[in-house]
């Protein structure tokens, strides 16, 4: 087992990154300080972690909260699915919200936690890539909104994230893909050698290697937790993680909850974004093409939806949490390795962006 820690001061938390970590029950006990747990997972995860969670909380009055499964189930009448589980099993202000699952699980029961009784105790245990190197650490949580994407939330920390790699063996390969776009991108805004380690080891993580995906999963969690912990509520440097999410959110909202995978999304805006600095100058053809190379090669989609104009684009990148006194701010890259968020690009370069030849530039035929 490897452990990180999220350096917030007294809401400082561990991150636990090992194999078999679900049967350890000496490592969640200590972050819960009442009687009373609920676990709130969905019906895909449930049948298969949900019993051996529950075990390792005997000592635990535990109620399982079972939700749907889907991007598209991440909203109000969901959440309001946990707040029913725990008002009817009568939980007050120790009991603890434990997260099993994946983005949206976490998203949610994190939410929900900051919000009941005005704020109790949460456990983040995810099982999907995606969840384990990026939303379960960071305190980001919420809901969907018709309009925009996570735009309904709080910033709330969680006592303890416990990332168990063996639940990696039942995600589809659709979904491990997704999740390598979060990890990409951090050689991408950060560490360019992980970048080049990633390059070398990416069929492994794809064949599931266990000590491939642990050392990808330690890299990527140790540079989200120094951001988190230099900018907690993303007033500057941490707004450096959304690379390819603004453009990605707008695919997100545009073809409808769950259609493309958050990573697709993710994948294919941070291709968009790539693709703006290299026509601003920033980075070089070579280096966009590079980046675009090792995204397909994850398996993931770097061609924007045919269906989606400029125009839709920028109408959904408008409602965008980096949106400031009316001005669009995107992630872009100064090179690689080096992320900078700014306001200050001609307006001709993001529409020529919007509008470029995203299938000649993946090499991609009919």
């Amino acid at each position: 087992m490897q452990t990180l820690k999220v350096d917030l001061g007294e809401r400082s938390y561990p991150i636990h990154i090992g194999e078999g970590l679900l049967d350890q029950p000496e490592l969640l006990a200590p972050h819960i300080a009442g009687r009373q747990v609920a676990i709130v997972t969905n019906e895909t995860v449930a049948p298969l972690y949900l019993e051996r969670l529950t075990r390792s909380l005997a000592q635990f009055s535990v109620v399982p909260i079972i939700l749907p499964d889907g991007e598209s189930h991440k909203n109000w009448e969901t959440l309001q699915l946990i707040f029913d589980g725990l008002l009817t099993a009568r939980h007050d202000r120790r009991t603890t919200v434990v997260a099993l699952g994946g983005g949206v699980v976490g998203d949610m029961a994190g939410f929900a936690a900051a919000c009941y009784q005005r704020g109790v105790d949460f456990i983040q245990v995810p099982t999907t890539l995606l969840s384990q190197v990026d939303s379960s650490v960071g305190g980001k949580t919420g809901i969907n909104h018709p309009l925009g994407k996570n735009m309904v939330g709080a910033f709330y920390q969680p006592n303890l994230v416990l990332i168990d790699t063996q639940t990696l063996n039942t995600l589809p390969a659709r979904e491990l893909s997704a999740g390598l776009a979060e990890v990409i991108k951090y050689g991408l805004i950060c560490d360019e050698p992980f970048l080049t380690w990633l390059e070398d080891n990416m069929d492994a993580l794809r064949g599931l290697d266990q000590a491939a995906l642990t050392a990808a999963i330690h890299r990527s969690c140790a540079a989200k937790a120094d951001v988190v912990g230099a900018d907690e509520r993303e007033s500057g440097v941490r707004a450096t993680l959304n690379l390819g999410h603004t453009f990605g959110h707008a695919i997100e909202t545009h073809m409808g909850y769950g259609v493309w995978l958050h990573g697709e999304a993710v994948a294919t805006g941070t291709v968009m974004a790539l693709e703006m600095s290299a026509r601003l100058g920033w980075i070089s053809e070579a280096e966009r093409d590079r980046a675009i190379q090792l995204f397909i090669r994850a398996g993931l989609p770097v061609v924007p939806p045919v269906e989606m104009s400029a125009a839709d684009f920028m109408q959904h990148m408008a409602v965008d949490k980096k949106v400031i006194d009316g001005r669009m701010r995107l992630v872009l890259l100064r090179r690689i390795g080096e992320a900078t968020v700014t306001d200050d690009y001609p307006q001709e370069v993001l529409q020529a962006t919007l509008g470029a030849d995203y299938r000649a530039l993946a090499q991609l035929k009919g």
